[in-house]
């Protein structure tokens, strides 16, 4: 079986599958090098940064875990193995998050094949869902997938989701009321098309105020005009964690975070996030340069249920994620 990195075709198939990830905004904050045959690098773009919101790159880093989550899947399909080497000792390459590198191994299971299948599909719903419940069988699975990236995945009952969207309900209220923040959110919800950004069609409609407060992506101008709707009071949430909560940890929280967004996919149940406190945490905390480390390392709020079918959002051309290396390029001559 020919090399996955051998080719433009092979290279291009690669990385076409970790851009659709989920980011962030849709920053899509994340490069991608090509060295030789040996190897792609997966590089933070700090060009697209949320220096409000994410001034630690917490959340930059969770949107690069899920790319490569994506890319590990792709590998597999082809009867290859990722070795990944995370954060590779490089002192000049302060951008450089993981290496990963390719080894022949057996065609993948069903259930990862359908994982992979399930990329393209996937989507972030911002719309209410029904009522219906997430079966247990299938809310086992979500578990499962978190599990298997090295994460987990908590399952809050009714008294902790309450005091969760309490959380959600005030953090969003200060975001509101921040002008660096709408400002910033204007910057990543284009009023045209463009290959970023959360474009009006994705919004979703404006929350009423009863419900699960949902980020409103029209605060910052485009889509304010839209429908306003209830959003449902008992929402059935997700809640990711980690051991840690440095760089390592968000990688790899994002790699669990896209396999439970996929197997989501794979069951046909909708998904968004509630990171709002999140959001307000991570800016205080990077407004500080001391103190003690937070005594919980929860990572994403996962709102899960059953919506309406939503269009996907655009994606960056593959071009202008992909460089390819001296080597690589001496190859191609």
């Amino acid at each position: 079986m020919p090399h996955p990195f051998e080719t433009h075709a092979g290279v291009r198939r690669l990385v076409t599958a970790a851009i659709a990830a989920p980011s962030v905004h849709n920053t899509q904050p994340w490069r991608f090098r090509l060295a030789g045959t040996e190897a792609l690098e997966l590089h933070a773009d700090p060009d697209r940064a949320l220096p409000v919101i994410d001034p630690r790159g917490r959340s930059l880093h969770i949107s690069c875990g899920a790319a490569l989550l994506n890319l590990r899947l792709a590998l597999r399909v082809t009867g290859h193995e990722a070795r990944v080497t995370p954060f590779p000792d490089v002192a000049d390459e302060p951008t450089l998050l993981a290496t990963v590198r390719a080894a022949e191994a057996p065609m993948p299971s069903i259930g990862l094949a359908k994982l992979y299948d399930a990329i393209p599909y996937r989507r972030t719903n911002r719309r209410p869902f029904s009522k219906r419940p997430v079966p247990q069988r299938v809310r086992e699975e979500l578990v499962a997938a978190a599990r298997a990236e090295g994460a987990a995945l908590g399952l809050p009952g009714p008294q902790a989701t309450a005091s969760l969207l309490s959380l959600v309900a005030a953090a969003d209220d200060r975001l509101a009321g921040n002008p660096a923040y709408l400002a910033e959110l204007a910057r990543w919800t284009p009023d045209r098309t463009r290959g970023d950004g959360v474009p009006w069609y994705a919004f979703g409609p404006r929350p009423s105020g009863r419900g699960v407060p949902v980020r409103d992506f029209g605060l910052a101008g485009p889509g304010a005009g839209r429908p306003v709707d209830d959003f449902s009071a008992r929402p059935q949430l997700g809640v990711l964690l980690t051991g840690g909560d440095g760089p390592a940890d968000w990688l790899r929280a994002g790699q669990a975070l896209q396999r439970v967004l996929l197997t989501a996919t794979r069951r046909g149940v909708s998904a968004s996030l509630l990171c709002q406190p999140l959001d307000m945490l991570d800016a205080d905390r990077g407004a500080r340069t001391g103190g003690a480390r937070p005594a919980g390392h929860i990572q994403a709020i996962i709102r899960f249920g059953y919506g309406p079918p939503v269009p996907g959002t655009p994606r960056r051309p593959f071009p202008e994620v992909l460089t390819r290396s001296a080597k690589a390029r001496a190859r191609r001559v």
